[in-house]
Parts: structure tokens; sequence; C-alpha cells
């Protein structure tokens, strides 16, 4: 038999061919919309930091105190040991917040969806999965072994054809989208969502990782921007993109969440945030709720890149002023030159590959920050431009 390391190296060999090896890159000092890259500062436009508090000093300050009063680990499960009265403070916040009952906290995004969806659903029920839902929202769907249908991507008249024949044939049915889609910018239409849903009895689970901090009344997401947060059964937002610190919660009915606190294994059996987290959290809250300005800027810097990209008729996907904005390249090799050119030029830009994206549709993806001054946003546009040409 081969050496494990013989398989893999081949196998790192054929993704390297392909496009598609992943290596990691170190950043340090991220401020002010850039980062410091082997002693350079580049212009970030790859990160989720999209109202810029991910190195605010009072966010800074807020850890900072919590983790001198209680140390940098929470010790244990919350079940166990670990759950701080600063948890259920930040919970009560971020149910206000997203306008729903309650909420509970969990270390990341991926754990919600691997630990929610499976307790809401198993063998015997039906997932309706958004085509181009997050890795995360996949696996939660196949951990939970229910039946999972796809439905193209928000296209809610074939997902209510697709309701329709099924209708009668499972115990539940579950549909799980996202509020604004990470690799395209754009944003699933939650109010006939929640339409079609109730006609047919099936719940809603709407991961609203992207919108959260940006859209809505208050950055409350999606989900309030549509006006839908009382008739979306599950909601799930992120601390670790425009609040900038880390973890991420579920939030709907009070009856939803005590569940989950038995239920939900990703939140049973792990450690909880380290308060010092949750305290960052709170203060990135209260700021995202009094800056509304960073909401304002974030979406004219997208709006002001969108528009020079498309006076010079290069297509820039997404909503029109969303705080995403795709690129389509195609190529996989190609799209990873265009990101090592403008590298070279001093602007850090996300390359997207397959499996993150289907085959065919590698991009540049942008995000924009509210830190950005627009003359670096009109920089980045010309550059790439130039490369692109």
């Amino acid at each position: 038999m081969r050496s494990m390391d013989d398989v893999l190296d081949e196998e790192l060999q054929a993704l390297q061919a392909a496009g598609l090896r992943r290596t990691l890159r170190a950043v340090q000092q991220r401020q002010s919309g850039t980062v410091l890259i082997h002693g350079e500062r580049i212009a970030d436009f790859a990160s989720n930091d999209y109202l810029g508090l991910a190195t605010d000093a009072r966010v800074a300050r807020a850890a900072s105190a919590v983790l001198q009063a209680e140390g940098t680990g929470a010790g244990a499960a919350r079940l166990i040991s670990g759950n701080y009265p600063i948890h259920e403070t930040l919970e009560r916040a971020l149910a206000r917040f997203k306008h729903c009952e309650h909420a509970l906290l969990f270390p990341s995004g991926y754990m919600v969806n691997v630990g929610v969806i499976p307790a809401l659903v198993g063998v015997g029920d039906v997932v309706y999965s958004d085509a181009l839902n997050h890795a995360s929202l996949i696996d939660g769907c196949r951990l939970s072994r229910a039946t999972v249908r796809v439905f193209p991507h928000c296209d809610v008249n074939a997902l209510s054809q697709m309701l329709e024949a099924d209708n009668g044939r499972f115990r539940r049915a579950l549909i799980v989208v996202e509020g604004m889609f990470s690799m395209d910018g754009d944003v699933f239409p939650l109010d006939r969502l929640v339409d079609v849903a109730e006609h047919f009895g099936a719940w809603t689970y709407v991961d609203d990782a992207h919108g959260t901090g940006v859209l809505g009344e208050g950055g409350a997401g999606a989900v309030v921007q549509f006006g839908v947060s009382q008739r979306v059964d599950v909601v799930v937002g992120t601390l670790g993109k425009a609040l900038g610190t880390a973890g991420a919660w579920v939030a709907g009915s009070q009856t939803l969440i005590e569940f989950l606190t038995s239920c939900a294994r990703s939140f049973v059996f792990t450690t909880a945030t380290p308060p010092a987290m949750a305290a960052a959290s709170l203060e990135a809250l209260r700021l995202s709720h009094i800056e509304s300005w960073r909401r304002v800027a974030v979406r004219a810097r997208a709006r002001r890149l969108r528009d020079r990209l498309r006076a010079a008729g290069r297509e820039a996907g997404g909503a029109d002023d969303a705080h995403i904005v795709p690129v389509l390249i195609g190529d996989p090799n190609r799209t990873m030159a265009v990101v090592a050119e403008l590298r070279r030029r001093g602007f850090l830009v996300g390359g997207v590959r397959p499996p993150t994206v289907p085959p065919g549709t590698s991009r540049l993806r942008i995000s924009l920050s509210a830190v950005h001054p627009p003359e670096l946003v009109d920089s980045l546009a010309a550059n790439l431009l130039d490369v692109l040409r």
C-alpha cells in the first residue's frame, strides 16, 4: 500500500495544476482598511470587516477589561461551568437586535449551521436548500440525514413547485437560505420566501451572516430589511464579519432556543466563547447602533466601485449597493493570476475558486469597508480594469 504522504502529495499536485491548491497568507496590523504583509502596507479588500470595527480601540478596551477580570477562556461548555453573565447579556442584546424573542451564542457560524439544522430535522424530513448556500449550510443539511432538495438560486417559483410536489410526503419541511449570499452579493427575496413557506406549512431558516450589521434598519440584516423578522422561524447572525469580533448566534422564539440548548450538539459539546470576546461583541454591537455612518459609508463605497467598473464595460455582480462585489473571471488559474498582480500593485483581493463556487465561475470577491477612503476605491477600480485588460 502506498504511504499516505505519497497519495496526498499526488492529489496536491493535481490541485496545483487545476489552480485549486490553497495556501495560507500571514497578515498583521489590520488598520483603516489595510494590512501589513511582509512589512508592506497593503489595501485590504478581502476581509469581511464591513464596518471597520475589527480594530476599533473601544472594542479592544472592552475585551481587555473583561480579560483582566475573567481570564482567557470560559473553561467549559456552557451547560457545565462555562456560562457567564456576559454571555446571557449578549444574547439578550442580539435577540433585540434581530427583533426576536431570544438568542443562543455559538463559537462560530459554522457551528451554528452544523448543529441547529440536524437538531431540527432528520430522517423522514425534507430540507430545501438554495443552490448557492454556504458550505456550512450544505454540511448541516447533510448531517441532518433528512432528504435534501436543492432548488435554483433565489428561485421562489421553483421552490414552490418542489413544495407542491412533496406536499404531505414528509414529517417536517425546512427551507434553508442565506439572507445575503457571500460569494454573489445578492439578497434572497425573503418576503416571497415566507409567503410560500407559510402556504405549505414549511419552516424557514435564514443565515443572515453577511447582511448583519449592514442591511436593514439599524443594520439588523436582511430579515429586517424585508420586514419578516417575526415570520422567519430561525435566524442566524455572525459576530465575525461586520461586527468585527468572533462567534455567531441563532435567534428565534424562546421555545426554539430552549430546545437547541438541549439538542444542538455543537452547542452542548463545545467550550463556551471566552467572556472577553462576548464583551468585545457587546461593544461592537453598541457602536454599530450609534454610528450609522458606517453602514452608509460601506454601501456608498460599494456603489462607487460597481459604478466605475460598469462604466468601463466590466460587469460587477451583486445587488446595486451590496458591500460584496464579485467580478467573474471563469478560469481558476487566471483568477489567481489577477489576484497576484493586484497584490503586486498593493491590493489584497479574494480569489474564489471551486468548490467554494461552481466550476467555471471562479471570481474575484471584493469586499468593501466603511473605513476605505473613496480615493482608495477609485485606485482599486483603475488598477483592476488595467489588469483585466
